[in-house]
């Protein structure tokens, strides 16, 4: 035996390059423990939609598929086209004078010719020569034969005519390399608009986006094969929510949709309450605030940037104090209470000179305990028992919050609120004060641009009224300022289970739901109206695995990433210490 002389080292080698053997039949190679059999499309349907390849690219068994396409210069396009349309009319002609009734088929042809012909002269098309070549493998020539048939049989029911290379295997099967080299020259001649259906990376299961460059990848198609594109910005709303079990990989898709839409230059902001979004920060330079630390803190009482009048700016500080007292003090207020709050918030403004006068909007504002402090002041008894509620948050153990002016900045392309280092008490009104931050950064003056703001763990904002609201009136209103709201909770049975939720979801337009409990599916179920085979789904999920919901879309993925972008979006606890692990080596070499 030849190989026997070539020594080991070298052996190796070739069994890089190519296989140990290769025996050529008439139909059929046998490539080392291989067989394959190659085909060539030879006739195509009239009519085709984006991503009609999708059931041959993602067919279950090992199937190379090859599109090889040749641009055809312009002139020898037009030349080709003129002969063409000059033998169609010439035949139609024929056909008049004989008296023959007219074929439906030369009448397409002819109108087809033309409007090609304008387009390819107008420069709204080009033409090209496409060659389609497949190779099915199987482990034995039994089950080639078996795979085969499948494969001829799905191009059927495509109306794709595959015939096989007998006499031209090899040439067939080098033409599925990867090696760019057509070496069978079965070719067709396809316009722009064509091609572009031929485009093999796109699953039919959710609708093409209209712009390549907002478009980001969500994965592949779970049941499939094919990769999945996804466009919130080409959606009737921005926003999207994300439901799943603990553990099920929220916030790895969640990660990876945000560090794309950072590629595409979308503005991202964060609520982190678990500090899972640190090294995702830090390697593309991003801005962490990490509210909890000494020296970090969010002034409720700071007015808007966006020049709307004074008095507006007031009132609207003025309501939204309400709101974060209420989820200070984790109750309703009543209305005396109210009354009494606003009173002192306004009397607070205008003790640090501010009034309904624009000129004094740049005056330091005041602070909660300028406000505790007036309400102290104040007579009514409901005016002293919120102040007395209050002196935590101000002199107590909780004050390091509120106790200062501002010291944030949100400036960036990414900017994260790591809430991890607030107590538990006080997390729902740290991320209920970052939202509201946020809120006032996307509706301010400043140049447009898209925005994608991420609530992750929102189930603990919307465990409280208030909180709930101020979400619920975000996702209504964050389309008009070029913002996507994304919301991502575990404990699906409770945000559904409530009204702001229900409409949080209502104003999203897409849902995604990774695995679910046995406890929640039944709210998920109901919410979403899964049929009995999505349920099954939902509940048997793998990790990474889910259903995504757009409109009347819906469809099954799988999340994918690369090594590098799977190093900075997991959470396995194991593969971080490993991480870590890593880079201290790293650091002492």
């Amino acid at each position: 035996m030849l190989t026997n002389l070539v020594p080991r080292r070298q052996q190796r080698t070739a069994s890089w390059i190519g296989p140990a053997s290769l025996g050529i039949g008439t139909r059929a190679l046998s490539i080392g423990d291989d067989f394959a059999t190659s085909f060539a499309a030879v006739d195509y349907p009239a009519e085709v939609m984006p991503g009609w390849l999708d059931p041959l690219t993602s067919y279950a068994g090992r199937l190379d598929l090859a599109l090889h396409v040749e641009p055809v210069p312009s002139n020898e396009a037009a030349d080709r086209l003129r002969r063409q349309r000059a033998r169609l009319e010439s035949s139609r002609r024929r056909g008049f004078d004989r008296a023959a009734l007219d074929d439906p088929d030369l009448e397409a042809a002819a109108a087809d010719a033309r409007e090609l012909a304008y387009r390819v002269s107008s420069g709204a098309g080009k033409l090209f020569r496409v060659g389609i070549y497949l190779t099915v493998h199987a482990a034995s020539e039994a089950e080639l034969a078996i795979e085969a048939a499948r494969v001829r049989a799905i191009a059927d029911s495509m109306l794709l005519k595959l015939v096989p290379l007998t006499y031209r295997a090899v040439a067939g099967w080098c033409a599925t390399l990867p090696l760019g080299i057509d070496t069978v020259l079965m070719r067709r001649t396809f316009d722009t608009e064509a091609l572009a259906t031929c485009f093999p990376f796109a699953s039919t299961d959710l609708p093409l986006p209209r712009e390549a460059d907002s478009a980001v990848l969500l994965g592949t198609n779970a049941t499939g094969g094919g990769a999945m594109l996804w466009d919130r910005w080409a959606l009737p709303n921005f926003n999207s929510v994300t439901l799943a079990s603990s553990g099920a990989g929220k916030s790895y898709v969640t990660k990876l949709e945000m560090l794309r839409s950072l590629y595409r230059g979308v503005r991202v902001l964060v609520v982190d309450p678990e500090d899972e979004y640190d090294r995702v920060a830090a390697a593309v330079g991003g801005t962490r605030i990490a509210l909890g630390l000494e020296g970090v803190r969010i002034n409720p009482f700071d007015l808007p940037r966006q020049s709307i009048g004074a008095g507006d700016a007031l009132r609207r500080r003025a309501m939204f104090a309400q709101t974060i007292v209420a989820v200070l003090l984790g109750s309703t207020l009543t209305a005396d209470e109210r009354a009494a709050l606003d009173a002192a918030v306004l009397a607070a403004y205008n003790a640090k000179g501010i009034t309904e006068d624009p000129a004094t909007q740049h005056l330091p504002v005041p602070t909660l305990a300028d406000v505790v402090n007036e309400l102290r002041d104040a007579e009514p008894s409901a005016s002293r028992s919120i102040a007395e509620r209050l002196t935590p948050h101000t002199q107590g153990s909780f004050a390091g919050l509120f106790n200062g002016p501002t010291t944030v900045e949100t400036d960036g392309h990414l900017t994260v609120f790591a809430l991890r280092h607030l107590p538990d008490e006080l997390r729902a009104v740290g991320i209920l004060l970052t939202l509201d931050v946020i809120w006032r950064e996307i509706s301010g003056p400043q140049e447009r641009r898209k925005r994608l703001v991420v609530v992750d763990e929102a189930w603990q904002l919307m465990s409280l009224p208030d909180g709930a609201r101020f979400l619920c009136r975000m996702a209504k209103s964050a389309r008009k300022y070029w913002a996507g709201l994304v919301v991502v909770s575990q404990d699906a049975a409770d945000f559904l289970g409530t009204d702001f939720g229900l409409a949080v979801v209502a104003n999203s337009a897409t849902q995604i739901l990774l695995r679910q409990s046995s406890q929640a599916i039944d709210h998920v179920a109901n919410a979403f109206r899964l049929s009995a085979g999505e349920r099954a789904f939902a509940l048997s999920a793998a990790r990474g695995q889910g259903l995504v919901l757009s409109g009347s879309t819906r469809a099954a993925f799988a999340s994918v990433a690369s090594a590098t972008e799977h190093d900075l979006v997991t959470t396995d606890p194991a593969e971080i210490a490993a991480l870590s692990r890593s880079a201290n080596i790293e650091e002492l070499a």
